[in-house]
């Protein structure tokens, strides 16, 4: 009995050896070991993004035209697609914890959105709603404020997520086009990335959930449209909110 549980203590002491030196094996030389200590640091970001954009549609319109005569619209307006655009911009980082730093990388953000009116009050021969289409093209400059929180660091990668504020200035204009946004807005963002600690620099792609927290329709360019046919349109909607999705590679 006595040499049957010396050899089970035997065997769990060379489980337990071979387990130790199995995480020893696993553990590599770590690449710019002191780069997260210091307290402030600088990099530059490139990324795709695809924009997005939320309606709520007004209903059921009565339009009057120059000379007078009503007509009825019931037009419901979409963006039917998400369309890819690329952001460029540079970072700064500010480490407030082991685990925390304080983040504002101000970007620019190119893309565009697809719309699709449909009148559903007025059909052709065929009963099918007239259809009007816009391109509305967007570009931004970003600033947002991100507190970025980070697990321990295991060999050369360390994951993070972050969440944080940006706010947005649109430099685009519409004049004649259905759909205008305001020339400010704010958005929340949410993201999740990892560090990649290389030789000669740190690799860190991101994935990044942006959300307008206001409306930013410019309510006032239907009343400045020249062309009366398109107010029907452009005040289809009494409110948008802007939706972002951005993969972001930053170089450190």
């Amino acid at each position: 009995m006595i040499n049957v549980n010396r050899k089970r203590y035997i065997l769990i002491i060379i489980l337990v050896s071979c387990l130790f030196t199995g995480f020893a094996q696993t553990r590599k030389v770590q690449h710019k070991p002191y780069i997260d200590l210091r307290p402030l640091h600088f990099g530059i970001l490139v990324g795709a993004n695809l924009q997005d954009i939320e309606f709520e549609n007004v209903g059921l319109q009565t339009i009057v035209d120059e000379e007078g005569h009503a007509t009825e619209h019931l037009i419901v307006t979409d963006a039917d697609k998400w369309n890819p655009g690329f952001s460029v911009g540079v970072l700064a980082e500010i480490r407030l914890h082991e685990n925390f730093a304080l983040r504002f990388t101000p970007a620019m953000h190119f893309g565009a959105k697809h719309l699709t009116f449909l009148d559903l009050k007025d059909l052709d021969e065929e009963g099918r709603p007239k259809k009007v289409t816009q391109d509305l093209k967007n570009t931004y400059i970003a600033m947002p404020v991100n507190i970025k929180f980070s697990a321990p660091r295991f060999n050369n990668y360390r994951p993070y997520l972050t969440a944080g504020i940006s706010g947005l200035i649109n430099l685009t204009s519409a004049n004649e086009d259905y759909i205008s946004l305001k020339r400010f807005g704010t958005m929340i963002e949410v993201g999740l990335g990892c560090d990649f600690y290389l030789p000669f620099f740190k690799l860190i792609p991101e994935l990044k959930f942006c959300y307008g927290l206001s409306n930013n329709l410019d309510t006032n360019h239907v009343n400045e449209l020249r062309d009366v046919n398109k107010r029907a349109f452009a005040g289809s909607v009494k409110s948008v909110q802007d939706k972002m999705i951005m993969l972001t590679f930053y170089f450190e």
